[in-house]
């Protein structure tokens, strides 16, 4: 993706900057939309995203999930950055997809009532500072690259359009507790506890 800034008009779009509300299901912090990866449940998309960080440490990948709230799950992988994989810059825009499109894949009905309802308006991740995944507030626009807004915006398109397929990206070392991410993975049975593995 790349990392162009956008302007949106506030008037001519829609925002989410936290769960709640009509949008919050947009949010990869958002509680209600469990993800399964080899039988192991995930809470949220941000604390997959912030594991697939460490594939070479499953062992922190593991922290991550089991952290009770998708923000303590962030803020422990920022106390791992010296373990995160290097090329992590290169790669995070092809992750966050994967990781929507599993969001999507495995919450179909709820995930996409709240994409539709969005009437092919500009999706905006409104944020105080942060103007890749976001945009910030400039008087009567929402400025920044709104990198998430916009996989989310692909994402309805396919929806729109009947051509939704999750797909793997091809990134080096994509592992998830030692093991490749494959579509077997993804379709494991899933447990009912975090962090908990059907062996």
């Amino acid at each position: 993706m790349a990392l162009s800034v956008r302007r949106y008009k506030k008037t001519e779009c829609i925002t989410f900057k936290s769960t709640k509300g009509k949008y919050g299901g947009l949010s990869n912090m958002a509680p209600n939309f469990h993800i399964y990866l080899d039988g192991c449940l995930i809470k949220t998309t941000e604390a997959l995203y912030q594991a697939l960080r460490f594939p070479k440490n499953p062992e922190i990948q593991k922290e991550i999930i089991n952290f009770p709230s998708p923000i303590a799950a962030k803020r422990f992988g920022r106390t791992k950055l010296d373990k995160s994989r290097k090329d992590w810059n290169k790669h995070r825009f092809k992750i966050m997809k994967f990781c929507i499109e599993l969001k999507l894949l495995q919450n179909k009905d709820s995930f996409s009532e709240v994409l539709l309802a969005t009437n092919n308006l500009p999706i905006v991740e409104y944020t105080e500072k942060d103007k890749v995944w976001g945009a910030i507030d400039e008087g009567d626009f929402y400025v920044g690259t709104n990198a998430l807004g916009r996989l989310l915006m692909e994402l309805r398109e396919s929806l729109n359009n009947n051509s939704f397929e999750l797909t793997i990206p091809d990134v080096k070392d994509f592992t998830f507790l030692g093991k490749a991410i494959t579509f077997e993975l993804i379709r494991r049975k899933p447990e009912e506890e975090p962090g908990k593995l059907n062996l």
